[in-house]
């Protein structure tokens, strides 16, 4: 096997990470954590449970390997389409955001359960425990550089002529309604997850399913038409 298909063939089985993963954070997100404001105590008995340890390294450990690996991919795949300037951009913000997620990641698996714990053992002045102020911050830039990550790469899918296009717009949506509508707006009112993660996570994977299904089944026929705009740039370089 040469280098070339050796390439492609990593190439179109990390693809197969990105609907994986959107499976995984759709199953995830589908039970909501109780308040640990308004109820405490569910709060604690919710993250010191088995299944939430189990969740949350499923998510937090072998999803952040499964979209990492699948935007890597993703960034290979489009550099052969016909804006290929926008996949190396595009897959790089992304991955800096996910690897940015991380941080609060680690903290909601290892954290929650001991704070959680603390708190049915007697300890209620555990609840007032604050995290460090630069944990906001990280989180907040990481949701800026994964969905603007992820929304240069969904209009890469638009363009690029390898995939059909509305699997480009529902990749660049479901960044906004996970990320923004689902882990943003949930931190910022209820402390949970919102039904609108679920939802995102299973746009992410209808999209990703169909790119790569495109990948194995090479690329569209209009991937051969040239792209006048792209075109014009690459003259002018």
């Amino acid at each position: 096997m040469s280098h070339t298909s050796a390439a492609v063939a990593w190439t179109r089985i990390g693809l197969v990470a990105l609907p994986a993963y959107g499976l995984l954070l759709a199953g995830s997100t589908l039970t909501p954590q109780p308040d640990q404001t308004l109820d405490p105590a569910a709060w604690a008995q919710f993250v010191t449970g088995p299944g939430y340890l189990v969740q949350h390294l499923l998510t937090n450990v072998v999803g952040a390997v499964l979209v990492v690996l699948g935007t890597v991919a993703l960034g290979a795949f489009l550099a052969s389409g016909r804006a290929a300037r926008l996949a190396l951009p595009g897959m790089v913000v992304a991955v800096a955001g996910q690897v940015l997620l991380m941080v609060p990641g680690v903290i909601s698996t290892f954290v929650t359960p001991a704070i959680g714990a603390a708190y049915l053992d007697g300890n209620t002045d555990v609840m007032s425990l604050q995290i460090q102020d630069t944990v906001t911050p990280i989180f907040l830039i990481a949701l800026v550089l994964t969905v603007a990550g992820n929304v240069i790469l969904g209009v890469d899918v638009w363009r690029s002529g390898l995939a059909a296009r509305w699997a480009g717009a529902l990749w660049a949506a479901a960044g906004v309604v996970f990320y923004l509508a689902g882990a943003f707006l949930g931190m910022a009112t209820t402390g949970a997850s919102l039904p609108t993660q679920p939802v995102g996570g299973l746009m992410m994977a209808a999209s990703g399913a169909a790119i790569a299904w495109s990948s194995l089944h090479g690329p569209r026929v209009d991937a051969a038409v040239p792209d006048p705009a792209a075109d014009a740039v690459a003259e002018n370089r």
